[in-house]
């Protein structure tokens, strides 16, 4: 039985990092290869998502040209582009749980079409972060503070983090967007630096118990090897 390789498109350094390191490993026993990818443009290394045009096209090659990759999407919520399926649509849903399932299902939607009715759908497997990546950092307060070496932060951490039902609530609005909030606090914070270390700190196991979308969508990856491999 071959294992089938996976490909993630990411929009950023940090969510490069964060699946090379934590996902990559954790995945690798069902995948013979786990790897991300910049969305739409792997040569340009700076943060922010693409217009979906770009990111389908090179979504679509991958599918069409390995049908041994399972593809997947790790892209904010906050800030996506109203071109992409489904975002103009998902603020009239009341919560960010039902705003990611509205754009991942018109993702996916969007790729079926274009591949064709014989595309087995299982094969991408998209995931928008709710709100943004700095959102699952808040899965532990107190880990969070001693990561970035702000101890002293950890009481504001809580009372931000006690404000909503689970992490991936946390606002998206431009001044209280969970990376807003963060450099509020402590203004020398940086994503690409610290963001990975202290989800590694916090470990996926918190993070998946605290974020339901993204436990969701991990279970998901984790069991399609054993689902696709009988069939390629």
């Amino acid at each position: 039985m071959k294992k089938l390789r996976l490909l993630v498109h990411v929009e950023g350094q940090t969510e490069l990092n964060f699946v090379n390191r934590l996902l990559g490993e954790h995945l690798a026993p069902g995948y013979s290869c786990v790897r991300a990818r910049l969305a739409g443009n792997p040569r340009m290394q700076r943060g922010g998502i693409r217009s979906w045009q770009g990111v389908k096209r090179d979504i679509l090659r991958h599918l069409k040209q390995d049908r041994e990759m399972i593809v997947t999407t790790m892209v904010d919520y906050y800030a996506l582009p109203l071109d992409w399926p489904g975002r103009a649509k998902s603020p009239s849903m009341k919560s960010a749980s039902k705003k990611a399932e509205l754009v991942e299902a018109a993702l996916l939607a969007d790729i079926v079409n274009e591949m064709g009715l014989r595309f087995d759908s299982r094969r991408f497997v998209p995931l928008v972060v709710m709100h943004e990546f700095e959102a699952l950092l808040f899965s532990d307060p107190d880990q969070f503070a001693l990561g970035i070496g702000k101890s002293d932060l950890a009481s504001e951490l809580h009372t931000i983090r006690q404000a909503f039902q689970t992490p991936e609530e946390i606002n998206d609005s431009p001044e209280n967007a969970p990376s807003k909030r963060i450099v509020r606090l402590f203004p020398g914070y940086n994503k690409v630096r610290s963001g990975v270390n202290v989800a590694n700190d916090i470990g996926l196991t918190k993070i998946r118990q605290q974020c339901r979308h993204f436990d969701d969508w991990l279970k998901r990856l984790e069991l399609l090897p054993k689902s696709l491999s009988a069939q390629v």
